[in-house]
C-alpha cells in the first residue's frame, strides 16, 4: 500500500509536466523565440510526463488492489474465525441475510477505500496543492481565482448533506431488511410454491422490495439537484479566472502566457475535485461498512484453553448446570453421571430443555452455572479442538454442503482416504443410495436435491460421525425424520455408530431408547426421574403416558399401512 502511495505522488507529478511543457511552448510563440528543437523537447517533456503518468498510475492501481483484496480476504476468514469460535447463540441470533450482507456485499465496500481512495484520494488532493502553489507564483489572485467555484459548490453540497447521516442510516436499515427478506423467500421457495403464494401474492417479499425501491427513489430524487447543480458548478473554473485574468491582462499585470497557463491549470484542478466529491458519498458506505464488519469482529469468544487436557476416560458428568436464553432459565440445576461406554437418553415434553443438554455437552454455549465434566476435567478447560474431536454430534437437521456426497462424509474427517469414507458409509447404509446416482460419491449435494430423503441424509451424518469416530457420541433426535421403511436401517448404523462409545441420545420415539442403561426424564429445564425404562414405568406417571401413547401412536401408523395396502 506505501508503494501504491508512492506511486501515485509520482503519476500525479508525472501529469504536472505536460502543463509546465504547454506552458513553455506557448510562451516561446508568444515571445518569437520558438525553435523546432525547443518545441520537439517540450513536446516529448509533455510525453514523458504524460507515460509517466501512465505506468506509475498502472503500477499504483495493480499494487493497492493486491493489497485490498488480501485484506478483504483476511477480513473475511477472521470473520469466520471468529463465528466459530464465539457461543452459538450468538451466531444463530443472526439473520442469514445480515450475516451474507456484511460477510460479502459491506467488506466488499471496503475494497474502495483501500484499492483508490487511499492512493488516489492523497494524490488527487497533492494535484490541487501542488497547481495551487505554482500559480502563487505566478500570481497569488489568479491562484485564488481558480478557487472561485469551490465555496458555491462546497457549500451546495453541505445543504445536501444536512440529513445525510439519517437518511444513510434508514437506506441501510432497508438494505439489511430487504437482503434477510430475499434470503428467507429463496430458502423457503419449497414452502411458498407448495401453498401456491406466488411472488406477487407474498406480501412480505414484494412488500420490502417495494419498499427498499420507494425509499432508495425519494432519497436520491431529493439530493438530485443540489448533486447536479454541485457537479456543474465545481468544473466552472474558467468563470474566476478567465475575467480576473483580463482585467490583469489590461492593467499589464500578467502577460499572455501566464493568462493562457492560469487557464490551463484552473482546468487541471477539477479532475481532482470531482473525485473528492465522489468519495465524500463512499466515505459514508465505508462507514457503515467498517462498523458491522468491527461489530462481528468483536463478538465475545468462548474463553479457550491451549494445552491439551488429559482426560483419565470418556465419563461425563453434569454438576448443577443451570442456563439461560435471553434471561429465560431453561435448565435448573441438572445433575447426572454417565460412566464410560454407557447409553443414556433424555426424554420429556418438547420444550424441557433435551436439546440444550446436548449441546451444552459439545460446548456450543457456556453453563450459566455449574459445570460439565468429561474424563474429570471441565470442559472449559479442554481445548476447543480437542472437545470437539471427543464428542460427535449428530442432529436431527442435518446440513449437506454443495460439494460431493464423498466430501459430505469426509467432513467428519478430511485426512480420511476414500477407502474410509466408503467403509464408513456401508457401516451407516448409505453406501448403496449414493451408488444410484450416476456420478456415485461424486454426485454433488445439490444434484441429488431432494432425490435424498431425511432419513438419507442422516444415514450420511450418521456415516460422517463414523469416520469421525469420537469417543463420546450425541444424538439429538436423530431419527426424528425416519419412514419405517428406513429405521431398520437407521438403526443399524446407528448400532455401527454406538459400538464401544459413550452414548447420549435425545428421542421422541421411545423404542429407540428402551434398552439405555439409563433415562432421564426431564420437563421444564428440571430432572424428574432418572432410571430403567421398566423402573420408570413403574415409578413415573408422566413416563408411562408418554410410552403409551408412543404405542398406541405405532399401532395406529401400523393399521393404517396394513389396510393402505389391502
Amino acid at each position: 500500500m506505501i508503494l501504491s502511495v508512492l506511486c501515485a505522488v509520482i503519476s500525479v507529478l508525472g501529469g504536472f509536466l505536460p502543463y509546465i511543457a504547454v506552458y513553455r511552448i506557448i510562451t516561446l510563440f508568444l515571445q518569437d523565440g520558438t525553435t523546432k528543437g525547443l518545441v520537439n523537447y517540450y513536446a516529448l517533456l509533455a510525453l514523458g510526463g504524460y507515460l509517466i503518468k501512465l505506468v506509475f498510475h498502472t503500477f499504483s492501481t495493480i499494487l493497492s488492489h493486491i493489497s485490498a483484496y488480501t485484506i478483504l480476504e483476511e477480513i473475511r476468514l477472521s470473520i469466520l474465525d471468529k463465528l466459530m469460535k464465539a457461543p452459538l447463540g450468538t451466531v444463530i441470533n443472526e439473520t442469514v441475510g445480515r450475516m451474507k450482507n456484511i460477510i460479502l456485499d459491506r467488506v466488499e465496500v471496503i475494497e474502495v477505500p483501500l484499492a483508490h481512495v487511499i492512493p488516489e484520494m492523497l494524490s488527487n488532493l497533492l494535484l490541487p496543492i501542488i497547481v495551487f502553489i505554482y500559480l502563487c507564483t505566478i500570481d497569488v489572485v489568479m491562484a485564488l481565482a481558480t478557487l472561485a467555484s469551490l465555496p458555491i459548490a462546497a457549500l451546495s453540497i453541505a445543504i445536501m448533506m444536512r440529513n445525510y447521516n439519517q437518511q444513510y442510516s434508514d437506506y441501510m436499515k432497508a438494505s439489511d431488511h430487504v437482503n434477510s427478506v430475499i434470503v428467507e423467500y429463496t430458502e423457503g421457495i419449497e414452502v411458498i410454491k407448495a401453498f401456491n403464494q406466488s411472488s406477487t401474492s407474498y406480501e412480505k417479499f414484494v412488500g420490502a422490495i417495494e419498499a427498499f425501491k420507494d425509499y432508495t427513489l425519494n432519497w436520491f430524487s431529493s439530493t438530485w439537484g443540489l448533486m447536479n447543480f454541485s457537479l456543474t458548478v465545481l468544473p466552472s473554473t474558467l468563470l474566476g479566472t478567465v475575467p480576473i485574468g483580463l482585467i490583469k491582462y489590461m492593467k499589464g499585470t500578467l502577460n499572455p502566457s501566464q493568462f493562457a497557463m492560469c487557464a490551463i491549470l484552473s482546468l487541471g484542478i477539477v479532475g481532482p475535485f470531482m473525485k473528492l466529491a465522489v468519495f465524500i458519498n463512499e466515505a459514508k458506505l465505508i462507514e457503515y461498512a467498517i462498523k458491522d464488519a468491527s461489530k462481528l469482529l468483536s463478538i465475545e469468544e468462548l474463553p479457550v484453553k491451549h494445552e491439551k487436557a488429559k482426560l483419565k476416560d470418556y465419563s461425563i458428568e453434569y454438576k448443577g448446570v443451570s442456563f439461560s436464553y435471553d434471561n429465560t432459565r431453561v435448565l435448573k440445576e441438572v445433575e447426572f453421571s454417565m460412566p464410560q461406554g454407557s447409553f443414556y437418553a433424555l426424554v420429556g415434553p418438547s420444550g424441557g430443555g433435551k436439546s440444550t443438554i446436548a449441546r451444552l455437552l459439545s460446548r456450543f454455549w457456556d453453563v450459566a452455572a455449574g459445570a460439565i465434566t468429561i474424563g474429570g476435567v471441565d470442559i472449559r478447560n479442554i481445548p476447543l479442538k480437542q472437545l470437539r474431536d471427543t464428542v460427535s454430534f449428530v442432529t436431527q437437521d442435518n446440513f449437506l454442503f454443495n460439494t460431493t456426497l464423498m466430501e459430505n462424509i469426509r467432513l467428519g474427517n478430511p485426512k480420511a482416504k476414500d477407502d474410509e469414507v466408503f467403509e464408513a458409509a456401508r457401516a451407516a447404509r448409505c453406501h448403496d443410495f449414493i451408488m444410484d446416482f450416476k456420478k456415485g460419491y461424486e454426485t454433488t449435494a445439490g444434484e441429488a436435491g431432494n432425490r435424498l430423503s431425511g432419513g438419507e441424509k442422516q444415514r450420511i451424518a450418521i456415516a460422517r460421525a463414523l469416520l469421525k469416530n469420537a469417543p463420546i457420541v450425541v444424538l439429538d433426535e436423530a431419527t426424528a425424520y425416519t419412514d419405517p421403511e428406513n429405521e431398520d436401517k437407521i438403526q443399524q448404523s446407528i448400532k455401527a455408530l454406538i459400538k464401544g462409545k459413550t452414548l447420549l441420545v435425545i428421542a421422541h420415539r421411545l423404542s429407540t431408547i428402551k434398552h439405555a442403561d439409563k433415562i432421564i426424564l426431564l420437563k421444564d429445564g428440571k430432572i424428574l426421574a432418572k432410571d430403567s425404562h421398566e423402573g420408570l414405568i413403574e415409578k413415573s406417571n408422566l413416563y408411562s403416558d408418554m410410552w403409551n401413547t408412543h404405542i398406541q401412536s405405532k399401532s395406529f401408523i401400523a393399521k393404517q399401512r396394513e389396510e393402505h395396502y389391502v
